[in-house]
């Protein structure tokens, strides 16, 4: 990985923000040199990287840093065409994409992070808001999509595959750390099915973190009132 297209990626191995990337560099075959970081202890370069927000992902192309894991993703594409394409060619479905895709980060997202990090009377809160937005993703997605998920695959993997997977890639340790069916098939059966196709994407099973690892750490967030790092 020398000369012209040297590529890193400084992640973190449960940060949802990280596995947007790792998912978009597999998708378009991208070699990559993969740093893994300690949040409680970030490296130099990370802080050199992203000064202003100090998190990960950061992606190194030749030595020019890119922060924010949806800039990212839109970056790759970018900047290599050669591969399956992240978002569409089309300006009408491409806003669509980026329409939910923004719901998916600022709505769903932080809706789970107060899922996550609170206790109590808060967390029931939490739950309900949870909820009340899968319910607007699962309508959406259903207009998106009217005749159902098409079979995803490492050549039509898309924008919208990737924040499903960093999302719900990983519900079954959510519903055992927090006792709540998280991707009921009943209320959200497009997600649910998307899911489960996804899910089965060797490339998918390749970067989604080890299940019983995982539970341990969202545990232990949930034990110490913790803000998920991302």
């Amino acid at each position: 990985m020398e000369g012209e297209n040297e590529v890193k990626l400084h992640g973190m191995w449960a940060s949802t923000y990280s596995k947007r990337v790792e998912l978009a560099l597999k998708v378009k075959g991208i070699p990559y040199e993969y740093i893994e970081e300690d949040l409680r202890n970030k490296s130099p370069l990370l802080l050199q990287y992203n000064p202003v927000y100090k998190k990960v992902p950061v992606l190194v192309h030749n030595g020019k840093p890119i922060a924010e894991s949806y800039i990212i993703l839109e970056y790759i594409d970018e900047t290599w065409q050669n591969g399956p394409r992240l978002l569409p060619q089309d300006p009408y479905q491409r806003a669509q994409i980026r329409f939910w895709a923004s719901f998916i980060q600022q709505q769903l997202f932080g809706s789970f992070y107060k899922l996550i990090s609170s206790n109590g009377e808060e967390q029931e809160k939490a739950v309900e808001e949870v909820f009340e937005k899968m319910n607007v993703l699962e309508k959406g997605m259903k207009e998106l999509l009217p005749e159902g998920v098409p079979e995803v695959d490492g050549n039509n993997f898309g924008v919208l595959d990737i924040l499903v997977t960093a999302t719900f890639g990983t519900y079954k340790a959510q519903e055992e750390v927090f006792g709540l069916k998280v991707l009921d098939p009943e209320k959200y059966p497009l997600l649910f099915s998307w899911v489960q196709k996804l899910n089965e994407i060797p490339l998918v099973k390749g970067v989604l973190p080890p299940h019983d690892k995982l539970v341990a750490l969202l545990q232990f967030i949930k034990q110490n009132g913790l803000k998920p790092s991302s």
